[in-house]
């Protein structure tokens, strides 16, 4: 059996063969933190935390890089003004490095909350300036790349002119581009509008910047990539992911930055996973057809009929193949919901069952056929919602167990025990609710001292009292301080 994986450069599905056996280097686009990760964004690292963890089930020892944006980032038309970190910072009256700050805290929460595994490196662009800096004068110094007025560009067309390949990733063609871009920096920099930015010019107000040889600036969004990838991976690396609006230009730019620096293409596999909609259509903030992950979780929200765990929404996820468009609905949610449900009933009679009967039984049912199903389900280009599908066919095997209805021998069912604990917690992620009640009770109990806050607070000492007496009965001691409210639990 041999891993296949669709491969965008190529666009078919390719045998999967690392550059050294037994190894994978993988590197994952992050987010850029300027604002609160969106349910785009979770889609895409949920769909490479399930990657990440199908290569590690396969017995491949994987080094996972995601990074973390947090230097100036351009809008489409290359002003500065329009830097999304400093346009954040006004708005919130925050420095950019605080704004930084809050919403990489945010991101790391809500992956969190989704079970998302931490990956082994998290480079940050601020935390490779030098590298980048670096990179920067090689491709000058190689003819790929010119500076102009204290920013450094990237040369397509000399790119090309060298019989190299501008679009290859993104099937464009040079021709086109050439004839259907304008140059919307409105500076008259560069030499053609396709040029991209390897290092930008900060004016004196600009508050994230750094020294350089061509003056202080911050660097293009698609050099960071390259610097962080290729220094923990090295210049040719196995598997690059990212959400498939980041192939064009993004990650077009990082081919033919690794092209142009070390004379080989950086990466043998990338993968992009598609997009994310709500009801049908395309999530945006302008239509109102959006909302936050937490929004999703808490049930605050206009769509959705109650709030949903974060593990049912990632199984809601994992039925949808993370190349495939992926629709988010109250009906597909609650659906989710009760296959979930039934699963977990499954899980927790084959973890508790009685396996004394099985000792001389004669199997009925293949758990080995059924392993090879598993297995080709994950090794054809980790197909998440065919594992699903026989995951369910294992489910009614098991309450045919309970039933006495049909019968396997012992050895089959520690295989069948073994391979549904894997599958259902290490490989797609999942975890039993049950296990956070904890979570459950701090929020309750957080809504009752704030009621007796605010029972105090209007002077209605007989309501704070009876909720204080009534919490005391039931073994639960409210003690205030300074600091506020808590609760110790009594036995």
């Amino acid at each position: 059996m041999q891993l296949k994986i669709y491969n965008s450069l190529s666009g078919e599905k390719e045998i999967f063969q690392p550059i050294v056996e037994g190894i994978v280097g993988m590197y994952v686009c992050g987010p850029t933190v300027y604002s609160n990760v969106h349910m785009g964004n979770v889609r895409t690292f949920m769909s490479f935390d399930f990657i990440y963890r199908t290569l590690v089930f396969l017995g491949y020892k994987v080094r996972y890089v995601r990074n973390i944006t947090d230097a100036g980032h351009l809008t489409d038309d290359g002003n500065i003004d329009n830097d999304r970190f400093v346009k954040q910072s006004r708005l919130e009256k925050l420095e950019p490095m605080e704004i930084v700050q809050k919403y990489t805290v945010d991101f790391h929460q809500v992956l969190e909350k989704f079970n998302l595994l931490p990956p082994t490196i998290e480079p940050t662009a601020t935390g490779h300036i030098l590298e980048q800096i670096e990179l920067t004068q090689k491709l000058i110094d190689s003819g790929f790349a010119y500076e102009s007025n204290g920013s450094v560009y990237f040369d397509v067309f000399s790119y090309n002119q060298k019989g190299l390949n501008y679009g290859e990733l993104s099937n464009r063609n040079i021709e086109e581009l050439f004839a259907n871009t304008r140059d919307l920096d409105g500076q008259n920099e560069k030499k053609n509008p396709q040029d991209f930015a390897l290092w930008k010019l900060a004016s004196p107000a600009h508050i994230m910047r750094w020294n350089s040889p061509w003056g202080p600036g911050f660097p293009g969004w698609h050099l960071e990539c390259t610097a962080m990838s290729t220094k923990y991976l090295g210049e040719k690396f196995d598997i690059h992911g990212g959400g498939l609006d980041l192939k064009f230009p993004h990650h077009e730019c990082e081919v033919a930055q690794g092209k142009a620096c070390n004379g080989t293409s950086p990466v043998n596999y990338w993968m992009h996973t598609n997009m994310l909609t709500m009801n049908g259509q395309r999530m945006s903030k302008s239509t109102g057809n959006y909302i936050n992950p937490i929004d999703l979780i808490t049930g605050e929200n206009n769509f959705f009929e109650k709030a949903f765990h974060p593990t049912i929404v990632r199984f809601n996820f994992m039925q949808a193949h993370y190349r495939s468009v992926l629709d988010i609905s109250n009906d597909a949610m609650v659906a989710s919901e009760k296959g979930y449900i039934r699963l977990m009933e499954a899980m927790k009679v084959i973890n508790n069952f009685d396996t004394q009967s099985f000792k001389n039984n004669e199997s009925q049912w293949s758990v080995k056929d059924w392993k090879t199903n598993t297995y080709n389900a994950l090794l054809d280009d980790f197909n998440a919602p065919i594992l699903i599908a026989h995951l369910f066919e294992a489910v009614k095997t098991i309450f045919a167990l309970k039933d006495g209805t049909l019968q396997i021998n012992q050895s089959d069912f520690e295989l069948l025990k073994s391979l549904m604990n894997s599958f259902v917690y290490e490989v797609l992620g999942l975890q039993d609710i049950e296990e956070n009640n904890n979570e459950k009770l701090d929020q309750t109990l957080q809504i009752l001292i704030d009621m007796r806050n605010q029972a105090r607070k209007s002077k209605n000492f007989e309501l704070s009292d009876q909720i204080r007496n009534q919490l005391l009965e039931k073994g639960i001691e409210l003690k205030d301080s300074r600091e506020g409210t808590t609760y110790v639990l009594n036995s």
